[in-house]
């Protein structure tokens, strides 16, 4: 049996790319590792990790996701700062889903900070 892909688009299977972060077995090491982390936990339907990973000061009390939207793809754009060794960093995406029978994308530039020595997501616009 062929491992499934992780739907973050490195190539790599989900267990060896974002599951290890999902399962607590492994951290981000920079902004774009989280950001790619986050948009797998969308695709497989994971809110814990999204709240888990979100900034204290922004994150919202619970989170639901749509059953309905089938998250189909990443493209990353552009990423400034967010590296091992830095604070903070930017992450620009377009993330396609399918939603209703109808394709759609969702653009956005995302903030990160590091807190405690962890990757968080600040907020996006």
């Amino acid at each position: 049996m062929v491992p499934r892909r992780c739907p973050c688009g490195t190539g790599l299977s989900y267990a060896e790319c974002c599951g290890r972060l999902h399962d607590g077995t492994a951290t981000a090491g920079t902004a774009e590792q989280l950001m790619r982390s986050r948009y797998s936990a969308f695709a497989v339907g994971d809110p814990a990790y999204l709240l888990a990973t979100w900034h204290p000061s922004t994150r919202p009390p619970s989170l639901e996701l749509d059953p309905a939207v089938r998250w189909t793809g990443l493209d990353v754009l552009a990423t400034t700062d967010g590296g091992l060794l830095a604070a903070e960093g930017t992450v620009e995406f377009r993330a396609w889903y399918r939603h209703e029978g109808e394709t759609g994308s969702q653009h956005e530039v995302s903030r990160f900070v590091r807190q405690d020595g962890a990757w968080r997501y600040l907020d996006g616009s």
